[in-house]
Parts: C-alpha cells; sequence; structure tokens
C-alpha cells in the first residue's frame, strides 16, 4: 500500500489545489506501481504552521511563500 506524505505551509494552497495534488501525485504512483494499487494509494497533505518551516536557516511564512511565487512566475 503505497503513501506519499506531502508537507507544507499552512494556508498557502487551497482545497482544491490539494485536491489537485492529490490527484497527480496518485497518478504517478500508480503510472509506475500499476492501476491496481490505485484504490491503496494514500496521499496525505500535511500543514505545518507559518513560521515553523525553515529553509537555509530561516524561517519560511506563507507571505514569504507567495512572494516567492509570485517572483517566479
Amino acid at each position: 500500500m503505497p503513501l506519499v506524505q506531502i508537507k507544507g505551509i499552512s494556508g498557502y494552497l487551497s482545497i482544491a489545489q490539494k485536491q489537485e495534488i492529490i490527484r497527480k501525485v496518485t497518478d504517478a504512483v500508480v503510472s509506475v506501481e500499476g492501476e491496481g494499487l490505485r484504490p491503496v494509494t494514500w496521499v496525505l497533505i500535511e500543514d505545518v504552521a507559518s513560521g515553523e518551516w525553515g529553509v537555509g536557516g530561516e524561517a519560511v511564512t506563507t507571505e514569504a511563500l507567495r512572494n516567492m511565487s509570485l517572483a517566479t512566475g
């Protein structure tokens, strides 16, 4: 039974975006492991509170992540 865990900063992704990630990640797993595993492929998205996630020694906030997203396009 495949289990994919994804962590992200709380408040950044909408429910619709999370559902799209779940569908697409499931499709990716099934494309490698076989269609028969679709019913038992789990995708878990966990939110980490803004400011409790660090990259390069700096805390990352939801606002900073949105700014980075806008800067890249």
